[in-house]
């Protein structure tokens, strides 16, 4: 079922037992915008049937906010315009090369091209995959793009993120409404969890220089500008007392800075940045 947050903005929730991301749609007067086509056919298929069940003006737009598989194997399934950033269409050239029958997907399994969940959502959830291949995008921008659905604007950008370098955020100024991705999370790289610390602060300058209330995240759903701000000073304290690849030194500096004991979550961030610090030094 689709969660109505406006009149005109709606979404399906995460769920992360089966990998499946946020999708947003967002309605103006005369067309509607989706947001991630889903990690597969069938996930993009429930969306859509959900859509099906509004009275809303047609889906036109399809914006993608990066080249994970989770959020875009569903893309064949909307008849509309598919829009990427230009990092994220060089991204989608790689799968749009491959295979999907099962000895294809062992074959990326086994050289880690694709997760063992990626494996299995596309052998349960994809359907015809024996000859699926990955359509192109229609629309490629480089930095913004404004999309005019009928007196409903949507703001695209291209931002510096922590977990990937293609992240695209969508801003609703009349609602003040954004959706973020999953442009705000960390990333895993050699096993390890990380953030990138370097791209942190510009990462939250480029998302809050825009007035949103609302805050759509790939695998939260949805978190209101005070939970939102929590989550950016817990980040922004853990990553300013991790100086090199000691956790025990980072923990000692959290407790001289801030005459206390971290909480979990920063403990569970400065483990991220010094895992950033390890990544950097190999």
């Amino acid at each position: 079922m689709l969660n109505k947050l406006s009149d005109t903005i709606y979404y399906l929730s995460n769920q992360d037992d089966r990998e499946r991301p946020t999708l947003g749609l967002v309605c103006g007067d005369q067309y509607s915008l989706v947001i991630d086509s889903g990690n597969s056919t069938q996930h993009a298929k429930d969306f859509l049937q959900e859509i099906e069940k509004l009275n809303v003006p047609p889906v036109k737009y399809v914006v993608l906010t990066h080249a994970h598989w989770d959020h875009f194997l569903g893309m064949n399934e909307f008849d509309a315009t598919v829009i990427v950033n230009s990092q994220t269409n060089e991204m989608l050239k790689v799968w749009k090369s491959y295979s999907y029958d099962d000895r294809s997907l062992q074959k990326y399994l086994n050289n880690n091209q694709m997760s063992a969940m990626c494996v299995k959502i596309i052998q349960t959830d994809m359907s015809n995959r024996d000859s699926f291949k990955l359509n192109s995008p229609d629309v490629i921008f480089e930095n913004t793009l404004t999309i005019d659905l009928g007196n409903k604007i949507c703001i695209l950008e291209r931002i510096k993120s922590t977990h990937t370098e293609d992240s695209t955020i969508i801003y609703i100024p009349d609602e003040k409404v954004i959706f973020l991705g999953d442009s705000a999370y960390g990333t895993t790289t050699n096993s390890l969890f990380h953030f990138k610390q370097s791209l942190l602060l510009p990462m939250i300058k480029d998302i809050q220089k825009y007035d949103a209330d609302m805050f759509l995240l790939g695998h939260e759903s949805i978190c209101d500008k005070d939970e939102m701000n929590i989550y950016w000073k817990e980040l922004t304290t853990a990553s300013l007392v991790v100086k090199s690849t000691s956790l025990e030194n980072a923990l000692e500096c959290f407790k001289v800075e801030n005459n206390r004991d971290p909480n979990d979550n920063e403990i569970f961030f400065i483990k991220a940045f010094v895992n950033d610090h390890i990544i950097q030094s190999q």
